[in-house]
Order: C-alpha cells, then sequence, then structure tokens
C-alpha cells in the first residue's frame, strides 16, 4: 500500500495492529493464542466482547503471522452482517472450506465477523460445517453477544471474553497516533479522550481523527490549533462536566422555575440530550455526601424517568420530572 493511500485511510484502519505485539490490553489471549500456535493445536475459536476491544484485529494480526504471504489464499473473511444467510453458508463457506490447498501444509482459516448477527438456520448449517472439515479449516467466530449464538456453535469453540480496555492500553495506543500524526492535544483533552471512549479504541481514535481535522489551519502559514477538551466533548456530543454540575447544583439549591431555567437553557445552548445530563447526574452524586434514603430516592427517580425517555416520553415532562425527583428527595436530607 502506498504512502498515500495510507494518508486517506481512516486511522482505526491506518494504525490496526499487524502483529500480536501490537494488540493493546488484551496480553492473557494473545498468550494464550500464540501459544496455541506454537504447539500446532489452534482450536475454533470464539472471540466475544464489546466493539472497539481488539477482536478483529487480534484474529487478523494471528492469521498474517502464521500464513505470512499467503494470507489472501488462506483465509476467507466474511461479515455475516452483510452475509448472514444460509446461501452464504452453503455455497462461499463450504465451498472455501472444502478444497484443499495443494503446496501448501496446516489449515485454512475462515473468519465469521459479527456473527451474532446471522439468522439461526444459518447457524445451524454451519455447525455441520464446522464438524465436516476440521481436518483442514478452523473457523474463527467474532461477536458483540454470545447469548446470541447458538449453544451447539459455542460448544464447538474455545471461548475467549475481550473485556473493555483499560485507560492505560488507550493512552498507550493514542500515543503513539499522536506522535506519529504531529497532534499537539491538551493533558485535560486526553483524560477526557480515554474516560469518554469507554475502553472502546475505535472510539478514541474516531474521536481524535476528528479533532484533528476540526483543528487544522486554512492557511498554511499558521499553526495547527492545539486540541483542547472542549474540542473532544464537542466531537462526542458528551455533556461537559461543568455544564453537569452547574446543573444538578442549580436543581438541588435554587427554586423550581430558576432550576428549570437552568437546565433548558443549557440543554438549548449545548445541544444536549436529556438522557446524556442524567448520566452525568449519576455520576456526579457519587461525589456527593447524601443520606442513603436520600440517595436511594434519587437513583430510582432518575432510573424510572430514563426508563421513561427509552419508551418515547415527552423531554419536557422528563425534565421537570428530574427537579421533582432530586427536590422530593432533597427534602428528606433536610
Amino acid at each position: 500500500m502506498t504512502e498515500r493511500t495510507t494518508e486517506n485511510l481512516p486511522w482505526v484502519e491506518k494504525y490496526r495492529p499487524t502483529t500480536l505485539e501490537d494488540v493493546y490490553g488484551q496480553l492473557d489471549i494473545v498468550s494464550t493464542v500464540k501459544r496455541f500456535v506454537h504447539e500446532g493445536r489452534l482450536p475454533h475459536l470464539l472471540f466475544y466482547g464489546p466493539p472497539g476491544t481488539g477482536k478483529t484485529s487480534t484474529i487478523i494480526a494471528l492469521a498474517r503471522e502464521i500464513y505470512g504471504a499467503n494470507y489472501k489464499s488462506m483465509v476467507l473473511e466474511l461479515n455475516a452482517s452483510d452475509d448472514r444467510g444460509i446461501d452464504v453458508v452453503r455455497n462461499q463457506i463450504k465451498n472455501f472450506a472444502s478444497t484443499r490447498q495443494i503446496f501448501s501444509q496446516g489449515f485454512k482459516l475462515i473468519i465469521l465477523d459479527e456473527a451474532d448477527a446471522m439468522t439461526s438456520v444459518a447457524q445451524n448449517a454451519l455447525r455441520r460445517i464446522i464438524e465436516k472439515y476440521t481436518k483442514n479449516t478452523r473457523f474463527c467466530i467474532l461477536a458483540n453477544y454470545a447469548h446470541k449464538l447458538n449453544p451447539a456453535l459455542l460448544s464447538r469453540c474455545t471461548r475467549f471474553r475481550f473485556s473493555p480496555l483499560s485507560e492505560d492500553a488507550i493512552h498507550e495506543r493514542v500515543k503513539n497516533v499522536v506522535i506519529r500524526e504531529h497532534l499537539s492535544i491538551q493533558d485535560d483533552a486526553l483524560h477526557a479522550l480515554l474516560k469518554l471512549s469507554k475502553g472502546d479504541m475505535r472510539k478514541a481514535l474516531n474521536v481524535l481523527q476528528a479533532c484533528k481535522a476540526a483543528s487544522l489551519s486554512l492557511d498554511s502559514n499558521e499553526k495547527d490549533e492545539e486540541i483542547t477538551a472542549e474540542m473532544i466533548y464537542e466531537c462526542i456530543g458528551a455533556p461537559h462536566p461543568q455544564d453537569i454540575e452547574t446543573v444538578l447544583s442549580s436543581i438541588m439549591k435554587d427554586d423550581w422555575s430558576t432550576a428549570y431555567m437552568i437546565l433548558t437553557k443549557i440543554k438549548q445552548m449545548k445541544g444536549l440530550a436529556l438522557v446524556d445530563l442524567l448520566q452525568g447526574f449519576v455520576e456526579l452524586l457519587d461525589g456527593v455526601e447524601l443520606q442513603p434514603k436520600t440517595r436511594i430516592g434519587i437513583l430510582k427517580g432518575l432510573a424510572e424517568i430514563e426508563y421513561g425517555i427509552s419508551k418515547g416520553g415527552d423531554e419536557k415532562i422528563q425534565s421537570t420530572a428530574v427537579i421533582g425527583v432530586v427536590k422530593s428527595s432533597m427534602e428528606n436530607e433536610a
């Protein structure tokens, strides 16, 4: 791939790990899989867990280490969210698995990404193919939710759960990208990025790339703008902690009319959704000293409001309910 082509790639692809050593935050899984390959006993694999935790990157890096230059002829990659029907299992997968490579040793590898989107009929057909062609083919099934897969399919695979990445693992990769892309980012902006990405490496890199585009100077003689925490929050669409603190403080201390005015004003000015503010309230309340009964009342009321919003409840009514829940619970504190 030429340098110019690489420059046009999204950063999640441009900086996708090419070797298992480059996979951050999943050391136990990587070491176990490497041991399987070293011993020549690679089983059928199931990688499951939240998005952006390295499932696809791990298996692709593993396949490139096993096959090297023969990667394209020995590996079949399918995204099961697109190719999810039984025809794909009967045709593409079966044809690839049933043909042996004349001049190569070992086994082929079939990677099924987003396999939890496959129909139950296709999963049942896949189960039989896995059994039939185990001698010359290995399957790696990638899914966000293991419970959406057929139990008979699960029993044929060795399962590995990819947990959300730690902030240290994301920080290590982001720091590398910042250096290679010649970015200037403030410390509080980096902290906000790590916190808001919530263990999702893909989200962290996408937000960083968007902020880079926003910071570019139109005048080539001027230096690019430094990435700030405000840019990170605006890009993600998350409420700034100061805004959440202002609204919650007003609800707890001011009269009802003032609290409602500040709540609606900040929502309109910053383009925020009420559900985002609710999540911020819960995090902020962790650091506030409250009696157990008061805390229980607030959290229970906010949970019911969030449920009402998810069912299509009117935002204005739910906003007034938030103020009512907090104030009525705070009466017990007095």
